[in-house]
């Protein structure tokens, strides 16, 4: 896809998410929506992985450690083919498997994930088998930046780089809030360049909302030979909705009606503006 195409597409998304969270009156909205170009270009420009070759032993990884915002990781692998997207109107349903975290149950999802924290340890191990495997397959995750205080991270990251895993690289959703308020009011964990680096990570911060600085990140990685990489992508929550964006209250917050359709006929405004 072209930057142009990508940039489309991510508005396509937003509407999708939206309208999926709507009916199941349920979702992770305002995380949803900070993390969806991140997504959007790492399965329609980066990742070595499709449904065809999803159980493939040479395929890339990824694991989306933020779990709760599994709506947008729905959307983006229905546009892929891993499922029909009639499957996604079940969200939250009776004995539905789309439920509000990753589960193993849907095609294209590698782990389940949820408990925080978790899904760095586990594309560690991943990274480490690559290595001892001599495969050239690449290990991403994503994670929240309400979620860098677990310290089962800070574990993994010095893990990494004492194994030298420059095939592993750290997406970090760093939308400044969690549920229960600022990120660094809860627990702060700035400056997070400097305590990557310190940890052994080569670092590059960008705007996590930008199509172009997204596809020019992925395209250097590694960013240093031997060492792990992480990318810190300044996000804005609720991104995409005016009303949404820098809200806590849109954390888990599900759209009334009028919310709803004044939601879509923004992005549909914005949509339009790209098309003509």
């Amino acid at each position: 896809m072209t930057e142009k195409e990508l940039t489309i597409q991510s508005v396509l998304y937003r509407k999708k998410i939206l309208q999926y969270i709507y009916q199941a009156k349920a979702g992770h909205t305002g995380g949803d929506l900070s993390c969806i170009d991140i997504l959007n270009v790492l399965y329609n420009k980066v990742l070595r992985v499709s449904p065809e070759t999803f159980n493939s032993p040479d395929r890339d990884r990824y694991v989306q450690s933020k779990g709760h915002c599994v709506e947008a990781l729905y959307v983006v692998l229905a546009s892929k083919g891993y499922f029909a997207e009639e499957d996604l109107n079940t969200i939250c349903k009776y004995e539905s498997h789309y439920i509000g975290h990753p589960t193993k149950k849907i095609k294209g999802i590698e782990q389940n994930t949820g408990a925080l924290g978790h899904g760095l340890p586990i594309c560690v191990g991943m990274a480490i088998a690559a290595k001892l495997d001599k495969k050239d397959y690449r290990v991403y995750t994503l994670l929240g930046d309400g979620e860098l205080p677990e310290g089962s991270n800070w574990e993994a990251a010095l893990t990494a780089a004492q194994y030298k895993l420059d095939n592993i690289c750290v997406i970090i959703d760093k939308n400044q809030l969690q549920i229960t308020g600022p990120t660094n009011e809860v627990c702060s964990t700035d400056p997070l360049p400097e305590k990557w680096e310190s940890f052994g990570w080569a670092v590059r911060e960008i705007d996590g909302n930008d199509i172009a600085a997204l596809t020019a990140a992925f395209d250097a990685l590694p960013f240093e030979k031997g060492k792990p990489s992480v990318i810190i992508a300044n996000t804005i929550k609720g991104k995409g909705v005016s009303f949404m964006e820098n809200q806590i209250k849109w954390h888990h917050g599900v759209p009334t009606e009028e919310q709803y359709h004044q939601a879509q006929h923004e992005l549909d405004t914005v949509l339009q503006s790209l098309i003509d």
